[in-house]
């Protein structure tokens, strides 16, 4: 499922992007500012959709660039668990890779799940995990710093697929030959 999001931004324009159209530079410098980038309460933003609405460019004294208010009407933390596979699934431990046991007339077939592989799948949860930075606690000021704590790092933005339906999973097992 997508959700369009509507925002408001100001775009700074360089000085060597001014023959071009305001529309691209900006949609341009929008994609590259957004596209692929998890946006605190709204998610991954995939690209810009539309700009709805441009207000007067400015351009401010020691920059040469112009300023635009603009309104605006992307991933490698996406995880399939194991029960979300189609069934029935086996890891092969000699290929370090889970493999489908699809059962035809003429017996089971081996579909493997190599990585790196386009993949179907279906989104069943989303997580958004806050990690901006924060300061020390009022118990590790205390405690003069002689111990570090290791954190460990967390995605802010993961979703969790399936590909457990009909049509779903590796792209290569539903094309016709």
């Amino acid at each position: 499922m997508f959700v369009l999001v509507e925002m408001t931004d100001t775009v700074r324009i360089p000085p060597w992007q001014f023959e071009r159209k305001l529309n691209d530079s900006i949609a341009e410098e929008l994609n590259k500012k957004l596209a692929n980038k998890v946006v605190y309460n709204v998610g991954l933003c995939i690209c810009l959709y539309d700009i709805t609405k441009l207000e007067d460019s400015y351009i401010f004294p020691g920059d040469g660039a112009s300023h635009t208010k603009v309104s605006l009407g992307f991933f490698d933390d996406i995880i399939i668990p194991p029960e979300s596979l189609q069934q029935p699934a086996k890891f092969d431990e000699a290929e370090q890779v889970w493999v489908w046991e699809y059962e035809t007339e003429e017996g089971a077939h081996d579909l493997y799940m190599d990585t790196g592989e386009e993949i179907r799948f279906r989104i069943v949860d989303e997580s958004f995990v806050d990690t901006s930075p924060t300061g020390p606690s009022s118990a590790e000021a205390s405690t003069s710093g002689a111990t570090e704590e290791v954190q460990k790092k967390e995605a802010p933005y993961t979703l969790v697929g399936s590909i457990s339906e009909p049509g779903l999973g590796l792209l290569s097992w539903w094309t016709n030959s």
